[in-house]
């Protein structure tokens, strides 16, 4: 008998399944990881800004940039001391914001749309399932906390939340909302880079420490927290199982 040949619609299949397209989001990943290297964006904070670029115009071209950034694996505390010491604490602040903001959409809606088929069903696990959870179902309040204390990379925060069932809104709501206090302290840091000893700089970093220590803080207690959640009872908890094959044992 002669094989059948794949039909016509056989190969968009293909390129269009969700392992293919994980493989496109990886490829887009390690070529903007690659870019950031060869480029160096760091360079802001000695060179400074193009001189012909000044204004309003600036700050709207830095913030687009900050979100391309940030989506490119950037850390967001150099981008944020960089918009302070070009712009200024108020207007560096706006462009961070923005950018921040901009960067989140553009790793969600890359993870969402290239990921998330891919990555749903590896899914398992009492922490993995446990996150899930709780980012699926009460995704503003989780995002706001990582956000207002952000232990978590920026980057790995917006993919994980976009594996999950969280929505845009509330994602880019509480990613605007929780990321206000951290972004302005960075953008006065910057500022004021040049005067170490004044009170603002001083205020600045101070909260950054603390919000550091208080990321710490929350994520240990999110991880016992998880811990909990995932404990026995959990779906695919071993422990269960183990229970209810020695109860069938017994009854028969």
């Amino acid at each position: 008998m002669r094989r059948s040949r794949p039909g016509v619609g056989y190969a968009p299949r293909v390129l269009l399944s969700p392992k293919a397209r994980l493989v496109y989001l990886a490829v887009i990943l390690l070529s903007a990881g690659l870019s950031v290297l060869l480029f160096e964006p760091q360079r802001l904070l000695a060179s400074g800004w193009p001189p012909q670029l000044s204004g309003a115009g600036a700050v709207v071209v830095f913030g687009l940039a900050y979100g391309v950034c940030t989506a490119a694996l950037v850390p967001r505390p150099l981008l944020n001391l960089a918009a302070g010491a070009l712009f200024g604490s108020l207007y560096g602040f706006a462009g961070a914001l923005a950018g921040t903001v901009l960067g989140a959409g553009l790793s969600f809606a890359l993870g969402r749309a290239l990921g998330q088929e891919a990555l749903r069903p590896y899914v398992r696990g009492r922490w993995l399932k446990a996150a899930d959870g709780q980012l699926s179902r009460h995704g503003f309040r989780s995002m706001l906390a990582i956000r207002l204390f952000p232990g978590m990379p920026f980057a790995v925060a917006n993919y994980a939340a976009s594996v999950s069932r969280m929505r845009y809104s509330p994602f880019l709501l509480a990613t605007g909302l929780g990321s206000m206090p951290n972004t302005a302290a960075y953008a006065v840091a910057g500022s004021e880079a040049t005067s170490p000893t004044s009170p603002a700089f001083l205020v600045s970093a101070g909260f950054i420490v603390v919000s550091a220590a208080g990321a710490a803080v929350v994520g240990w207690r999110k991880r016992h927290h998880l811990r909990g959640a995932g404990g026995p009872g959990a779906d695919g908890d071993p422990a269960v199982e183990d229970t209810t094959a020695e109860r069938e044992r017994v009854t028969v």
